[in-house]
């Protein structure tokens, strides 16, 4: 399988979970007003998306190292059918909760098996290479599903979006069964048992590398949950964009990390990965500050903030995609447990931080940049602390010291 097919092909999966998050965004003030919902009720229902999504990793990764990758993959995709059609149908927010959290357990197995697949073909460099190339296909979903989503809304209501991603999984579904080979050979596959799991777990929880790389990667992403949970809102309403405006603007802070991520490869291997990454947080941690003091101040404009987040976005392009292979380097027997548990503590570090948010949610931009600059002081110390254990020779793979 070549580098570009396993790309597409990866990335397209990959592309649903977050699809399911962006396509509905700009009709999360009309879903909030049908249901008879406030702001924070609304959140909620991606909150219930992100801790299940979490959770659900859990057991994605050691059944697929059991099972191999693809069996696991056609359960998950099944079960996010299933929960996009009872989104759909939701009469109240309790219906609505329920089957977003039963779209999160689906959705995660597109978050585990992709990246355990990526380990079992390459590590190192190549791994960031073929990592990177797929989010290039992942990136569609933030530039375009949100005007999919506008233009879905003016045809029908904010259902029809669930009934699209329905259909949307039903063609990954298809994808899987014709054009994903299987990467995990037999003689590879480990058997599921609680003593094997605590194992392997006592393994990775014990690495402080392990950690300190996934939990790195893990405020990058709850920046970008922040903002999503947030990003309608603050935009139509405190500074009145049209749905199809704030799609645009949704897609200009999206465009600065997947166009980043294209240069991980290329400069990890110039300058080393872990060399990278530190540079990467530092620029994360500082534009985001940044945005904060100028928030506190009262000058944070439109154009403020999504200048500065498309900076602060870029900055994680070339955080996210090495974070996750580094971690994942030194644990290739155990790849489909480290990637899930990697991605729980990452999908709940998002939840939390949006719960916290919500607590505070006033209308303005104020409460999401403070909690995006809260990632970002965080990160950035979690990098003083982790950084320095993991070897700096660009010419070999990450080694743990």
């Amino acid at each position: 399988m070549t580098l570009f097919r396993a790309a597409l092909v990866l990335g397209l999966l990959s592309a649903v979970g977050p699809f399911a998050i962006d396509l509905y965004l700009p009709a999360m003030p009309q879903l909030a007003a049908s249901l008879g919902i406030d702001e924070a009720g609304a959140q909620l229902t991606l909150t219930a998306y992100f801790v299940t999504f979490g959770l659900a990793q859990l057991f994605y990764g050691p059944w697929s190292d059991q099972s191999g990758r693809k069996m696991p993959l056609y359960a998950g995709l099944t079960l996010f059918i299933i929960g996009s059609v009872g989104c759909a149908m939701a009469p109240d927010i309790g219906w609505l909760l329920a089957a977003r959290a039963l779209q999160g357990v689906g959705a995660a197995v597109l978050m585990v098996v992709p990246r355990a697949i990526i380990r079992d073909m390459h590590t190192g460099t190549q791994a960031t290479k073929l990592m990177a190339m797929v989010m290039l296909v992942i990136s569609v979903s933030p530039m375009l599903a949100p005007l999919v989503g506008t233009a879905l809304v003016q045809l029908g209501d904010w259902r029809l979006l669930f009934w699209a991603l329905s259909g949307v999984a039903i063609l990954s579904l298809v994808l899987t069964g014709t054009a994903l080979p299987e990467t995990l050979a037999r003689a590879d596959r480990q058997p599921i048992n609680l003593r094997s799991l605590w194992a392997g777990s006592k393994v990775l929880l014990s690495d402080p590398a392990f950690m300190g790389l996934t939990l790195i990667g893990g405020f990058g992403m709850a920046s970008f949950f922040v903002f999503i949970a947030n990003a309608s809102f603050v935009y139509q309403g405190q500074f009145g964009l049209t749905s199809t405006g704030f799609s645009l603007a949704f897609a200009i802070n999206a465009l600065g990390f997947f166009g980043a991520s294209q240069v991980a490869g290329p400069l990890g291997a110039r300058v080393g990965i872990v060399r990278l990454m530190g540079f990467g947080v530092f620029g994360f941690a500082g534009f985001t500050v940044a945005l904060m003091l100028l928030a506190v101040s009262g000058a944070a404009s439109l154009y403020v903030i999504v200048g500065m987040l498309f900076c602060a976005n870029a900055c994680l392009g070339v955080v996210i995609p090495t974070s996750m292979v580094v971690a994942l380097d030194a644990h290739g027997r155990i790849a489909g447990l480290a990637s899930s548990l990697g991605g729980t503590l990452q999908m709940l570090t998002g939840g939390v931080m949006i719960a916290i948010t919500s607590l505070f949610v006033d209308g303005t931009a104020l409460p999401m940049v403070v909690a995006i600059a809260m990632c970002g002081v965080a990160a950035l110390v979690l990098a003083l602390l982790t950084l320095r254990r993991i070897s700096l020779d660009p010419a070999t793979p990450p080694a743990i010291s």
